[in-house]
């Protein structure tokens, strides 16, 4: 398989370090709008061999992305980059001729009239447009492949497949216990991510309704996470999985919570109150006069880069999927989860644990593309595959799942 990997921060990063470790790969074509961290992340894998190219690309030249893709005889493009380029490089990818995998899905866009009552445009639903075109073509277009979604995913076909006859709620819970030395305001993932999930109307779905959304941050709740994380209180917030998993999983509810804590909370609070989270450009003085910034791109020029926090960072990480339902009649609720150690990944790998927990799943969709264990066309989902494949493979390299009976 070649794949043209797109994005090479510290997700993108940590991927090359991990596919390197894989026989599936045949060729893997690093690319980023800044060639210096691409050739850094080829360099770094110089002993496993000659896989491995970098080249400079600007993910939102969609004609640029074609070339390349052809050029390099690429099977499938690796989206690694922020969701702001999800659309050009879906595009690029069809019109190449290319399967496509992304972590993150095309952007939302607020109702504009009842933001916190009704939906906008959805996640994901300028990909799901084109999916009559992705399917005429013969190709798969795997969409929402991280961890969270991703995985996540993974677990809540399993749990319907396997663990449940029928299902009342499936909660995504993510928390962690991770600390930053030195950092009062760390981020361990891109802030500018962060910021878009976090202040856009977090999406509920149910059965009799639909999907609708609420207030930033609304339902709060304390959820106990395994291996010695501990209870985190967790709030509601945008997330791709509510989009996808109605439409593969029956499920009666489906949300998404997110462990915060209140002091990340009042500083994303703040930063909308001043305007800091906007991508609307804005005029700045500067030597030769005005220049044209982001507010929300300063913020993350400002802050750490995530990938290079490894070192200062201890403590673990947890995404997972929590299910209730029957099973045989009587009732049933599961957590199904991913725990990921900074030592361990760090130590590893060289990633600091978010990032790298992020990073492995596409490259076990990869594989199992490549082996032909997944298959498919058009716009997909996770869930939308059989899920036994993949959580077997995950153990495989080494870092596996876990289930715990709740209650």
């Amino acid at each position: 398989m070649r794949v043209l990997l797109v994005g090479a921060g510290g997700v993108g990063t940590a991927v090359t370090r991990i596919a390197a470790r894989r026989g599936f790969l045949t060729h893997m074509v690093v690319a980023d709008y800044d060639l210096s961290r691409a050739e850094a992340a080829v360099t770094a894998l110089k002993e496993r061999g000659d896989r491995f190219s970098a080249r400079r690309l600007d993910a939102s030249d969609e004609d640029g992305v074609r070339r390349l893709l052809a050029e390099e005889r690429c099977d499938v493009l690796l989206n690694a980059t922020d969701p702001r380029f999800v659309m050009p490089l879906f595009r690029a990818a069809l019109a190449a001729g290319a399967h496509y995998v992304d972590m993150a899905m095309s952007l939302s866009a607020p109702h504009a009239e009842r933001p916190y009552e009704e939906c906008g445009v959805k996640l994901g639903d300028d990909q799901f447009a084109l999916a009559g075109r992705w399917a005429e073509s013969g190709r798969l277009a795997l969409v929402g492949m991280g961890v969270e979604p991703g995985l996540s995913d993974v677990f809540a076909r399993f749990a319907a497949d396997e663990l449940f006859d029928e299902i009342e709620e499936i909660g995504v819970r993510d928390g962690a216990n991770l600390t930053v030395e030195g950092y009062d305001f760390a981020p361990s993932f891109s802030i500018w991510t962060t910021i878009e999930e976090c202040l856009n109307p977090p999406v509920v779905y149910e059965k009799d309704r639909g999907w609708f959304t609420t207030a930033p941050f609304s339902e709060p709740e304390v959820f106990d996470f395994p291996e010695g994380i501990g209870p985190v209180e967790c709030v509601n917030v945008e997330h791709e999985e509510v989009l996808l998993i109605p439409r593969w999983v029956d499920a009666r509810r489906v949300t998404f919570k997110y462990g915060l804590g209140d002091d990340f909370i009042a500083k994303l609070k703040t930063l909308h109150e001043l305007g800091l989270d906007s991508t609307a450009k804005v005029g700045v003085p500067g030597e030769d006069g005005a220049v044209r910034v982001s507010p929300r791109d300063v913020v993350a020029a400002c802050l750490p880069d995530p990938a290079t926090l490894g070192d200062r960072m201890t403590g673990k990480t947890c995404a997972g999927t929590w299910v209730k339902g029957t099973k045989d009649g009587a009732p049933r609720e599961v957590y199904l989860y991913h725990v990921v150690d900074n030592r361990w990944s760090m130590d590893e790998y060289g990633s600091q644990a978010v990032v790298w927990q992020t990073a492995v799943n596409p490259v076990v969709a990869l594989e199992l593309l490549a082996t032909g264990a997944w298959s498919g066309k058009g716009v997909l989902g996770p869930e939308a595959l059989p899920p036994r494949p993949f959580l077997d493979l995950l153990t495989e390299y080494g870092t596996p799942w876990g289930l715990r009976e709740q209650g």
